[in-house]
């Protein structure tokens, strides 16, 4: 596995605290809901005993005991954001088309009891929000909808040379033996927020289960370990992202040697904000499924244990996340004859 300094793949859950029934000690943060939405902020009262997260392209599952130090109950707002959808055509591949506010499934679990959490959703370009005038516009802010691409095509032209010049969208229409067809594809990203509100009780110890759908993003081809590339087609992006190893390349030389068509599969675990609890992670466990034996995985890791053909295993103790994690798979397929 990769030698390069661990990356923290670490918590996404956040916690914002609200007036609690007695009066709030003074290194409590306060949870605002404000003209920009959910602020995460940090709170002195709960400390985050431990943290168990399974990773893979199909599935993400974290299990989480916090623990309420302090003498009273601590009323909270908690949230959870997940992956950026971004509006490109490399961008998020396997997210559900049914629902436009919940891109991924999402359950939540405390105590083991399934709760109904709430979502925010922002459309975001180079961090403005663009949000209320896309909606103002009629156009869904899911940019992976097909709904926000017939949506743009039905605008005056006037907006649309407006929204160009603004970067949000790129005109890509094409004609074709004398058909023009139409073509505006979103450039914003979609930031989802999930969130609720949770009493955590005095001295109690408590367990908050997440299980989602992860958006994964991918190419349906690959330039590592192509001839005609430089360096092994591994970009600086992509060394500084997934920390791709000589073995990992000599990996994907092997299966192209096959025959075999090498495919991208990107899953990231957008997880800084779990240095916002009390104290660091007392113990932190981290599980990444790479889907079969034969494909290929990279990630910035350090004193990772193969658990078998497909998992492979990282724990620390008293974690502070400092960065997020991106995991690449890399899969090899036969051409179709």
């Amino acid at each position: 596995m990769n030698r390069a300094t661990f990356l923290a793949a670490t918590t996404a859950l956040c916690l914002f605290v609200l007036a609690p029934g007695a009066p709030a000690a003074a290194n409590d943060s306060v949870a605002v809901m404000g003209t920009g939405g959910l602020i995460l902020q940090r709170t002195d009262g709960i400390v985050m005993r431990s943290e168990d997260l399974y990773v893979s392209a199909e599935e993400i599952r974290v299990r989480y005991r916090f623990f309420n130090r302090t003498d009273r109950d601590i009323t909270t707002m908690v949230a959870f954001p997940m992956p950026d959808v971004v509006g490109r055509p490399e961008g998020d591949l396997g997210i559900s088309q049914a629902d436009p506010l919940r891109p991924t499934p999402f359950t939540t679990a405390v105590d083991g009891r399934v709760i109904t959490t709430n979502a925010e959703q922002k459309a975001v370009l180079n961090g403005v929000d663009y949000t209320e005038m896309l909606r103002g516009l009629g156009v869904p802010i899911a940019p992976h909808l097909q709904e926000a691409t017939e949506a743009l095509a039905a605008l005056p032209h006037p907006q649309l040379e407006m929204l160009i010049e603004m970067g949000l969208i790129e005109d890509r229409s094409f004609s074709h033996d004398g058909v023009v067809t139409v073509d505006f594809a979103p450039l914003w990203t979609l930031k989802t927020t999930h969130y609720w509100t949770q009493v955590f009780p005095a001295a109690r110890e408590m367990r908050i289960d997440h299980r989602y759908t992860p958006a994964v993003g991918g190419s349906a081809g690959s330039s590592i370990a192509q001839a005609d590339m430089p360096y092994s087609g591994v970009t600086s992006d992509y060394a500084a992202r997934f920390c791709p190893d000589q073995a990992f390349v000599r990996g994907a030389t092997r299966l192209r040697r096959r025959g075999q068509v090498l495919t991208e599969t990107w899953v990231d675990y957008v997880l800084t904000t779990g240095a916002n609890w009390a104290e660091p992670i007392g113990e932190f466990r981290l599980v990444i499924d790479k889907g079969s034996s034969r494909n290929l995985l990279t990630f910035c890791g350090e004193g990772v244990r193969r658990l078998d053909a497909r998992r492979f295993e990282i724990r620390r103790e008293n974690f502070t996340p400092t960065e997020d994690l991106s995991v690449l798979i890399l899969t090899g397929v036969r051409p179709s004859t």
